[in-house]
């Protein structure tokens, strides 16, 4: 089956990726609503996996209704909830259904989730899964047994170009690509001087880098990123642009802010694409684009 989005990121375009959040519940309708105002204004959509370690709807049945919807779908898997026949037999399953694309990742810790009690599996983490994609596409599982049909999937990564140290960041992106990575999907970035130096490393390797945008919304919500969240820098002058309008305008303010720096990613050449996260707000997805042009 070929991967639309692989042919996409192999166009030499400006590639634009974006997500939506499954519901905690049944009640789709939301979601269905998302794919359907994205599905024709970027190039594919990320459907993510109990993200935060929050139990949701599953990732690949939110992949399977941006098939239904015409759009094209990128799997999210996490090696926390699922050991290796798990993580085997849904990639199978992706496969028949035409779900080409997926992002491999290793998974945030239970305690941050909602479920505390939950047991991580961490049988794999996101190299050794990149790994099983590649063998399962020879024909082989990972236990070295053959397969009655084999998968294909335009396969990717997460890395963050922020870390602090940057050195192991770089490190398990070296061991990504050796394991079979096709694309990477960073972390927000906020500091594009900054980023301009990891893509000149990252441009060592015959992979596409999308750029995370994380819509900030608030300057509230930038501070507690700067405070809690590993990896991810706002910049005081970014921040303060945000607090410096009235409340209610905030997020019309990082909605302008999100705009620009897509707008310059493109102008400049810097990656190859972006990822947009709007988190909860996945409806001025739409608005971030005509900000920057697109």
């Amino acid at each position: 089956m070929v991967s639309r989005f692989r042919d996409t990121l192999n166009s030499g375009k400006f590639v634009i990726t974006s997500e939506v959040a499954p519901p905690k519940g049944t009640n789709i309708d939301k979601m269905l609503h998302h794919i359907e105002l994205l599905k024709d204004k970027v190039d594919a959509i990320n459907v993510t996996d109990h993200q935060s370690s929050v139990m949701r709807f599953p990732s690949i049945g939110g992949c399977l209704a941006i098939k239904e919807q015409g759009g094209e779908p990128i799997l999210q898997m996490t090696c926390r909830d699922r050991n290796r026949l798990a993580l085997q037999a849904e990639l199978l399953l992706a496969h028949t259904r035409g779900i080409n694309n997926v992002l491999c990742l290793t998974g945030d810790a239970v305690p941050v989730g909602d479920h505390k009690e939950a047991k991580g599996v961490f049988d794999f983490d996101s190299v050794q899964l990149l790994s099983a994609i590649r063998s399962m596409e020879s024909g082989q599982d990972m236990g070295g047994n053959s397969l009655d049909g084999s998968v294909e999937f335009c396969a990717g990564a997460i890395v963050t170009p922020e870390a602090q140290p940057i050195e192991p960041q770089l490190i398990k992106f070296e061991k990504k690509v050796e394991a079979g990575a096709e694309f990477f999907q960073t972390q927000a970035i906020y500091d594009l001087e900054n980023f301009g130096k990891f893509m000149h490393y990252a441009r060592q390797f015959p992979v596409k880098i999308l750029a995370g945008i994380v819509l900030l919304s608030s300057a509230r919500m930038a501070k507690y990123m700067n405070e809690n969240v590993p990896g991810i820098f706002v910049p005081k002058e970014l921040i303060d642009e945000l607090a410096n309008v009235p409340k209610e305008d905030m997020l019309a303010k990082g909605i302008e802010i999100a705009g620009r720096m897509i707008a310059s990613l493109k102008k400049d050449a810097i990656a190859d694409g972006v990822h947009i996260m709007a988190i909860s707000k996945e409806e001025v997805v739409p608005d971030i684009l005509a900000a920057a042009g697109l």
